[in-house]
């Protein structure tokens, strides 16, 4: 097997070949799959080492066929199974964990990917602003109604939230999640709550489920070029260095860019390494655990955990024990 240090430049294709005999029989669901993105990158490399089944979850259906289509011409014999999910809406949510449920495989790994960024205010059908219901509150919400079908898969069962560095541009806001209904909206610090919320979400999961034997990681996949930063205007990315006068990406001491798969690689880390099951709840950087990236004290505190799990489950209206 081929040896190599894991760090920023990791892509999913090598981490992937590192856990191949982890991968290989395992049923995997991805959520966030749309073509262009880390998502479906971290669903390719994972189907070139035979998983039972690779379950893709995206909101549209066309972005679907053409996430199916990309993993079949990568690994023609794979088998896939696609499910429309939208996060940001309760009713569609529970629509997909019942169809989840109804099937007969357990779930041995549950990536959390899809999500939003810095979206101009709005408010979700269920009354939450967008990026927090759809980041956080939805995939809150998702992941424990398929809750039975990842405890089925018995020990060794996962959930990865994919989190950001951007956590450290705000906390988690107990009090006011919805920035005034949008008098005080910022979308950077709508944003940082969404994937502070990501963190802790990896964190209560780790505490709550440490007698089940499954675990949980968050992660910051690193800067990567995508459509999910679209919502910010061009002079705000010129402005913080990330672009330079023409427009063209440029890497700075605090952007330093990655390829999809660099991007992706973190994700397989957290999904498939066996050697960090002991560290569930840790927050992952260059697929590390012992990385000394910037990790805010608020987004890893097991009371802030505690309580954002009890606020989520009064937006969701149900509870969840385990």
């Amino acid at each position: 097997m081929k040896m190599f240090q894991f760090d920023h430049s990791t892509t999913a294709e090598e981490a992937a070949e590192k856990f191949s005999d982890q991968i290989d029989g395992k049923t995997v669901l991805v959520t966030g799959v749309s073509p262009g993105g880390i998502g479906l990158e971290t669903a390719r490399g994972i189907a070139l080492h035979s998983p039972s089944l690779l379950i893709l979850a995206a909101r549209s259906p066309s972005k679907l066929a053409e996430a199916d289509t990309t993993i079949k011409a990568a690994a023609p014999g794979v088998r896939t199974r696609l499910l429309q999910l939208d996060l940001s809406s309760f009713r569609t949510v529970r629509a997909a964990a019942e169809e989840v449920n109804s099937w007969t495989e357990p779930i041995d790994v549950l990536i959390n990917n899809a999500g939003v960024m810095m979206c101009p205010f709005a408010l979700s059908e269920d009354g939450i602003e967008t990026q927090f219901a759809t980041n956080h509150v939805g995939t809150f919400l998702f992941t424990n109604l398929v809750m039975g079908k990842i405890l089925a898969a018995r020990n060794g069962a996962r959930i990865v939230n994919v989190s950001s560095r951007g956590h450290r541009y705000g906390p988690a806001r107990f009090e006011d999640w919805n920035f005034g209904n949008g008098k005080d909206y910022d979308p950077s610090l709508a944003y940082g709550q969404s994937k502070t919320a990501n963190m802790l979400f990896s964190v209560s999961l780790a505490e709550k489920l440490k007698s089940k034997g499954a675990v949980a990681f968050s992660l910051h996949p690193g800067a990567i070029w995508t459509n999910l930063g679209r919502h910010i205007p061009t002079g705000a990315w010129k402005a913080r260095g990330v672009l330079d006068e023409n427009g063209n990406v440029r890497n700075t001491a605090d952007w330093t860019f990655k390829t999809l798969s660099q991007g992706a690689s973190t994700t397989v880390v957290a999904a498939f390494d066996p050697t960090i099951a002991e560290n569930s709840g840790a927050y992952l950087v260059d697929c590390q655990i012992d990385h000394g990236d910037v990790t805010m004290p608020y987004a890893v505190d097991k009371d802030n955990a505690e309580r954002l799990w009890k606020l989520s489950e009064n937006l969701v209206g149900q509870k969840f024990e385990y």
